[in-house]
């Protein structure tokens, strides 16, 4: 190597493209292309901005997801608060290397007992609990990969695990939302490993598909393990929300795992894995989400703790989102509109159009009720909908009032 060139200092990264544009254009930055894309979202009704809420806001708040009303709830507040003054703002690290503390055993036993299941493992994030599941339980094993069925509207995390799972050497098939027949008909002749793997309360529509069914479509294989995302089941469903595996007959049964997330019914944040021993411990050793993470932070470990406490001791919060939900879309129904029927805290309202349900989203924000708003590419089956949340401390005059509100500024 010439000598001159090896001690030349380095040359600077190019702050414009070197390679022109279009023609007549001259050079162009390396991400203009994303301009371009901006462009087109825009142009197709899928702009999406952050919008900060005040802390002194006064809306009337149906598009979170707190469905117990945990969220500020003084016991649950002042435990957050506390495990921050104990173990501080964060965790440092990994929980394999120095993430890990006392709480989030605490977290994990409790988690586990309330849903009957031997072992739970507490993740930063719900997304990053079902990425775990899904993809150190699909992993290939000497060789062998494993079938993953999934029903066709599963969330965004369990569509990118399985996207994962497959690049990493599964077979992954699909079948028809909430249909058990056709994912026994995807099972048929499984001899290897199988993952089927489902959602249990539906987030667009709040439907609850036949966990039963499921449960027993995959035992018909013998070869089959049933995975399912219990986040909008957690304190909904189920004898004093206790989950979707007891109130399908599945708790404590050997052959299923199931994801929570402790941000919606627990008014905290982060996610948990729930089944046999055996599984929590492999991803403990294999779970890149796990292993590579930081643990979640102590405030939310406690926050979630104290909000499992208080859904133990107050069972009849379950029973109160179920029945503020069936309220709302009973309301609605009666008002001329489209509403599903709410298996848990979830009401959805169709909407005529993309641009239509932007604009009712808006005058409902306008009118003091923020609501939720769904629209393709978001929805599976490409229809736009207002998305109503229940709460288990919502009193009479609120649902009167998201009632008129949501009917009387429907589009015209």
């Amino acid at each position: 190597m010439d000598s001159a060139a090896s001690t030349a200092p380095p040359r600077p990264w190019p702050l414009r493209a070197e390679r022109p544009g279009p023609a007549g254009s001259g050079p162009s930055l390396p991400f203009a292309w994303l301009d371009g894309a901006a462009r087109r979202r825009a142009e197709a009704g899928l702009t999406r901005r952050t919008v900060p809420r005040p802390v002194d806001d006064a809306l009337l708040d149906l598009a979170g997801n707190d469905y117990l009303g945990l969220l500020r709830h003084p016991e649950v507040v002042r435990a957050a608060a506390d495990a921050a003054h104990a173990w501080g703002a964060g965790t440092g690290g990994s929980r394999l290397v120095t993430g890990d503390t006392e709480l989030h055993g605490e977290l994990e036993r409790e988690l586990a007992d309330f849903y009957g299941t031997e072992a739970a493992l507490v993740f930063s994030s719900g997304y990053a609990a079902n990425l775990a599941m899904v993809t150190a339980l699909a992993a290939p094993d000497e060789g062998d990969a494993p079938l993953v069925v999934c029903d066709r509207y599963n969330h965004a995390s369990l569509i990118d695990a399985t996207r994962l799972a497959k690049a990493s050497g599964a077979r992954v098939t699909v079948f028809d939302h909430a249909d058990p027949g056709h994912a026994a008909a995807a099972l048929e002749g499984a001899r290897e490993r199988a993952l089927l793997l489902s959602d249990t309360v539906f987030s667009v529509d709040g439907d609850l598909t036949d966990v039963a069914a499921l449960a027993e479509t995959a035992r018909g294989t013998g070869v089959t393990a049933l995975l399912l995302d219990d986040a909008h089941g957690l304190g909904v469903v189920g004898p004093g929300g206790r989950g979707t595996l007891t109130l399908a007959g599945l708790r404590g049964a050997r052959d299923v795992v199931v994801s929570v997330t402790l941000s919606k019914s627990l008014g905290a944040q982060g996610g948990a894995v729930l089944g046999p021993r055996r599984v929590i411990r492999h991803l403990v050793e294999t779970a890149r989400t796990f292993v590579f993470d930081t643990g979640l932070a102590p405030a939310s470990a406690g926050a979630a703790l104290a909000a499992l406490r208080v859904l133990r001791a107050e069972p009849e919060r379950a029973d109160a989102v179920r029945g503020r939900a069936m309220e709302l879309s009973r309301g609605l129904r009666e008002r001329g509109l489209t509403v599903s029927t709410p298996d848990a805290a979830v009401v959805s309202v169709i909407a005529p159009s993309r641009e239509s349900a932007l604009a009712w989203r808006s005058a409902c924000l306008e009118a003091g009720v923020r609501v939720g708003c769904f629209r393709p590419p978001s929805v599976p089956d490409g229809r736009s909908r207002l998305r109503l949340t229940a709460r288990a401390t919502l009193d009479d005059a609120a649902v009167r009032r998201v009632l008129d509100v949501v009917s009387t500024t429907r589009p015209r």
